[in-house]
C-alpha cells in the first residue's frame, strides 16, 4: 500500500501552466504538489527553437521548461515523478491516485495535462512506429543525415517539423491535402523558400511502406484527393505532424467538454463544471495553443484556486 499526501493544491501536469501555477500557489504560501505525469515539461520539451517567449528572441524548448521547472522549485513547489492514473472528484477533499501507489488528496485540483500527438490510424503507420515513424522530428530528426524524409501536414507544427528536419535531410517531401497551408505566414515563407523542402499539395498518406529485416521504412504510398491517383515516395523517415489532442481522459466523464476533448472553462476563468477544479493550458484551449497562453492560464488558475480556498474557509 502506498502513502497518502495532503496537499491544498495538487497540479496534474507539468507544462508552461503547470508550472506557472506552481510559482504562483507556491507564492500564495498554498504548499502545491505538482505531479509532473508522462512527459516532465511536456510539448516544449520536444520542439527546437522557441522564438516566441517573451524575453528570449530565441530559446530551445527544453532548456526554457528546465528553467520554469526550476522557477516553481525555487518558490517551495514540490515536484513529484508519478503519472496520476484517477481521480475522484466526488470526495472532498478530492483524491488522485498515482501509478506508484501514492494517494494524493487535495482541497483544490488544477488540471494542466496539456495535449499530445495525433496520428493517422493507418495499420502500417502503428507497424513502423519507432522504425522509420515518427511524431517528435527533435526526437528522431538525427537518424535521418543524409536520408529522404517525409512530413504529413499543413499546419505550424508540420511546417516547424519539416523546417528543422531540413538540418539533417537531403529532402523533406510536405503531404498535405490541400494547397494552403494553415501555418504562420512567417514560417510558411520560409518553408516555401527552403530548397531542401518539396510541398506536395493534394495528397494524403495511405500507406507505409517497408522492411522486416531489418525493419525499418522504405517509402510512402500517398494518394492524389481529386484524382485517386497513387504515388509512391522513397524516404527512410515519416514524421506524422497534423496536430495534437488535449489530455482529457482523466477527466472526460466528469468533466464538462467542449470541442471534442477541451475541458470547458468558465469565460475569463478556469473554473471547470466542478468547484475546486480548475483547468489551464492546452488541455482547455483548441484555439491558441502556444506556450505564453498556456502559462497566463497556470497563473489564472493559481490565482482562482487561491481565491476559491480562501471562500470555503
Amino acid at each position: 500500500m502506498g502513502e497518502t499526501r495532503h496537499t491544498k493544491v495538487l497540479i496534474i501536469g507539468s507544462g508552461p501552466a503547470g508550472y506557472t501555477a506552481g510559482v504562483y500557489a507556491s507564492r500564495a504560501m498554498l504548499e502545491p504538489i505538482l505531479v509532473q505525469g508522462l512527459e516532465p515539461g511536456g510539448q516544449l520539451t520536444t520542439t527546437t527553437e522557441v522564438e516566441n517567449w517573451p524575453g528570449h528572441t530565441e530559446i530551445q524548448g527544453p532548456e526554457l521548461m528546465v528553467n520554469m521547472e526550476a522557477h516553481a522549485r525555487a518558490m517551495g513547489c514540490e515536484m513529484i515523478t508519478d503519472i496520476i492514473v484517477d481521480l475522484d472528484t466526488t470526495q472532498r477533499p478530492f483524491v488522485a491516485k498515482g501509478d506508484s501507489g501514492t494517494v494524493y488528496t487535495a482541497d483544490a485540483v488544477i488540471l494542466a495535462t496539456g495535449a499530445r500527438a495525433k496520428w493517422l490510424g493507418l495499420e502500417s503507420e502503428e507497424a513502423f512506429k519507432g522504425f522509420g515513424v515518427s511524431a517528435c522530428a527533435t526526437c528522431d530528426g538525427f537518424f535521418y543525415r543524409g536520408q529522404e524524409i517525409v512530413v504529413i501536414g499543413g499546419g505550424n507544427t508540420a511546417v516547424e517539423e519539416a523546417l528543422f528536419l531540413t538540418n539533417f535531410a537531403s529532402k523533406v517531401t510536405l503531404i498535405h491535402r490541400r494547397d494552403e497551408l494553415r501555418a504562420e505566414k512567417i514560417l510558411q515563407d520560409r518553408l516555401l523558400k527552403h530548397e531542401k523542402i518539396e510541398p506536395m499539395w493534394f495528397h494524403e498518406l495511405v500507406e507505409v511502406v517497408g522492411e522486416n529485416d531489418p525493419k525499418g521504412v522504405t517509402g510512402v504510398r500517398v494518394m492524389h484527393t481529386k484524382t485517386g491517383e497513387i504515388t509512391e515516395i522513397p524516404c527512410k523517415g515519416v514524421f506524422v505532424a497534423i496536430g495534437h489532442a488535449p489530455a482529457s481522459e482523466l477527466v472526460k466523464d466528469v468533466l464538462e467538454l467542449h470541442n471534442g476533448a477541451y475541458v470547458s472553462v468558465k469565460p475569463g476563468t478556469t473554473e471547470t463544471s466542478i468547484p475546486g477544479i480548475f483547468a489551464a493550458g492546452d488541455l482547455t484551449d483548441h484555439k491558441y495553443r502556444q506556450a505564453v497562453t498556456s502559462a497566463g492560464m497556470g497563473c489564472m488558475a493559481a490565482l482562482d484556486a487561491e481565491r476559491w480556498l480562501a471562500e470555503q474557509e
